[in-house]
Parts: structure tokens; sequence; C-alpha cells
């Protein structure tokens, strides 16, 4: 892999690194490079999760190269993927993919984490007219705004609510009350809603239902609310850090119920090690788990064999980010082989068409370009580790209360 640094972008005082990487053999010019845009969140209050895409997006481009890049038509052209830090600001986020765009060139570009930073990226690259990939935003509300170019390997915020319920139910039928806090940002937003709109249809009353501003740092009064309202089930929404804080202010005050979910907490491996014995009972859903079986004919070949060299590489588990953002690119290449050309107007039209099983299960969107929905994985961290508690085909262990 060739590393190049790029100079300072001093307009946005953003550090700029561009990571091409070419096949073995003499040096291709740049129309012979299919170019990919990445805005990563690699510092700041996202640093955790865009490191996440980085390390998937590396998998990939590794393979891809290592095979002389993708076949478009008769000829194989390697991947250079760009790589500028938007640390975590949603306007930087913006720009940034901006210039990748009009300074930088790239031929398609892939989003940034989460619902609200994608839905800027998005309608940036909609002006221009460049295909997206999001792998790391699931709230319907980014996908009703008439895009054209935006594709992400998510399944809908409502399916892993829905089975949760459901799940839920079936297990502890004493349960009857649910408090729900959730973060005012575009994904933990819609993850609250979608469990207050669907808690009466599985026989569930909302005794609390809240929101906390980003950046919060004292959480006790909402907490020592929750705990006045004695619900049977207490539903927190967030990203990692907030529900690290959060865990360890609930036990400060002694806040506990039969149920404790943190979406998405357990699907982190850095909650479950922030934690230690506090992770123990709390439950949580996701996209997918290493645990499922696909086959396929993407450049991992199987869920087993990328979990096999994420392990190999990284020296623990991969969680549904990882998978999730090495899916989009694997996506992405599908549509340019199919369509045997980097024009985006064809990809896009082949990216409508996409319909295929890869190492991450299967991807086939959506007229609003969403990934289709599945049955999603519920998890539990029991006793320091994380097991599948649904869907029954991958099932490792019943739920426990917490």
């Amino acid at each position: 892999m060739q590393l190049r640094l790029r100079k300072h972008w001093s307009r946005l005082a953003c550090a700029a690194a561009v990571v091409g990487a070419m096949g073995a053999g003499a040096p291709q010019a740049l129309a012979d490079v299919i170019k990919i845009g990445a805005p990563l969140a690699l510092t700041g209050g996202l640093a955790d999760e865009g490191k996440k895409q980085k390390i998937a997006y590396d998998m990939w481009l590794e393979r891809v190269n290592a095979a002389g890049g993708i076949k478009v038509g008769d000829t194989m052209m390697p991947v250079e993927l760009v790589v500028y830090d938007y640390q975590t600001d949603g306007k930087r986020a913006g720009q940034l993919t901006e210039k990748l765009i009009t300074s930088d060139k790239v031929n398609f570009i892939t989003a940034p984490f989460g619902s609200g930073h994608t839905k800027i990226a998005a309608g940036v690259a909609e002006r221009y007219g460049v295909p997206i990939m999001a792998s790391v935003a699931s709230s319907e509300s980014v996908y009703d705004q008439g895009f054209q170019n935006l594709f992400g390997t998510l399944a809908p915020n409502t399916g892993l609510t829905d089975n949760m319920l459901k799940l839920f139910k079936a297990k502890m039928p004493d349960t009857k009350t649910v408090a729900v806090l959730g973060r005012e940002d575009v994904f933990p937003n819609a993850m609250a809603k979608a469990l207050v709109e669907g808690a009466p249809n599985f026989g569930y009353s909302v005794v609390y239902d809240q929101r906390y501003s980003v950046g919060t740092l004292d959480h006790s009064a909402t907490l020592s609310a929750i705990k006045a309202a004695n619900a049977d089930w207490i539903y927190v929404t967030g990203y990692t850090q907030d529900l690290i804080l959060l865990r360890k202010q609930m036990a400060d005050l002694g806040l506990t119920a039969k149920i404790v979910t943190m979406i998405t907490g357990p699907a982190y491996k850095e909650f479950v090690d922030a934690l230690g014995p506090l992770a123990d009972g709390v439950n949580s859903a996701s996209w997918w788990h290493h645990a499922t079986t696909y086959q396929s004919s993407d450049v991992f070949g199987s869920t087993k064999a990328f979990y096999d060299a994420f392990v190999a590489r990284e020296g623990s588990d991969p969680d549904y980010v990882h998978a999730s953002s090495a899916a989009a690119l694997v996506a992405l290449q599908a549509a340019i082989e199919n369509a045997g050309s980097i024009d985006p107007d064809k990809v896009r039209a082949a990216l409508r068409d996409v319909s295929i099983t890869t190492f991450y299960g299967p991807i086939d969107f959506g007229a609003n370009g969403m990934n289709g929905g599945r049955d999603l994985p519920i998890i539990q961290v029991q006793d320091g580790t994380v097991v599948v508690l649904f869907p029954e085909a991958i099932k490792q262990a019943e739920l426990k209360a917490f």
C-alpha cells in the first residue's frame, strides 16, 4: 500500500491523509484508478466508530488491490481510498465531502458514522450526482429526503425494536412498563421513538419518555426520575461514551429494572471493556453478529472468513460497524462490476439493481436506498461475554433478568 500525506488544509484546520492502495507493478495513471472518498471521524466524540470504519475499508481495499483491483469491463482498475478526518463535526463532514468531490475528484463517496452526519454528506453528494455508500445510518428520516445517490447497508431501525418487544414480552410476560431515555440526535432519537410507538402493540405502557442533550455529563436528575417511575424495563439510546457514562451513573443511584437495554452499547467491545461487571445483564440489538453463517463470492468469502481475518488483524471480535462498512464497499464493487463502468449514472443504476448475499448477509437496496429488513440479532452481556438471544438460528443463550 502506498501512503501519501497531503498538505494541511488550512481553511478547515483539518489534517488530511490520503491512503492510496495500488496493485503490484508499475505506477498507474490517475485515470486508471478508482478513487473513493471517505470523510471519517478519526478524532472527536465519534473517533472510536470512525476508526472502525477505516479498519473495515482497509481490509476490503487490501483484498481488492491484491487481486488487481475491480474489474471494469475488460480492465482491472486498482482502488485508491482518499481519507479526511472531519473531527466529529457535522459541518466539516459536509465541507470535506465537497472537497473530495470537487478537488480530489473522487468517483464515489462513503458516508460518515451515524444518521445525522450521513444526512449532511448525502446532501452534498446529491448536489453533485455522486453515489454515496452509507454503512452506519439506519434512521429512515435520512432516506426519506428523496436522495437518488444514497445507498445504506443497515436495515431500518424498526427491525431492531419490533423483534426486541416481541422477544422480551414472550420471555418475561410479567413486564408491563418501560422507561425510555434517548440522546437528542438523529439515530438515538429515532430508536427511542420506535420503541415508544411500538411498545403499546406488545402490552407495554411507557411511563417515562425523555431526551438528553448532546454533551450531557450529569444525568442524575433524569435517572432519579426514572427510578421514581419504577419501570420494569429501562431502554436507553445514545452513542458508546454516553451509554458508558449513563450505566455508571445508574449504578451510583442504585437504579435497576428487570430488563435494561442500551442501544447499541453491548454491540461494541469498548462498552463491555469500559464497564466490566457493570455491563453484565445489559442487552441490545445489532444489525450483524459474527455467529451468522453466510457464504458469499465477495472478497471475504464468508462470515467466518471475515471474522477470522479480522481477529488475526485486530486481536478482537468485529462488530456490526466493521461488517457493515466492509459490506458497503462490497456492494459498491458489485455495482461497478455489473455496470462495467465507473460512470456515476451507470453505477447508480446498478446499485438500485444489486441483490446479493455477502459475508455480512443479504444486500438488496429498496426504493429509498435502504437495505431490506431481516431478523436482526438481539444480544446481551452475560458473564462478560456478548451472547445472541435471537434469532433462533444463531441463538447462544436465553434472556436473563438484569
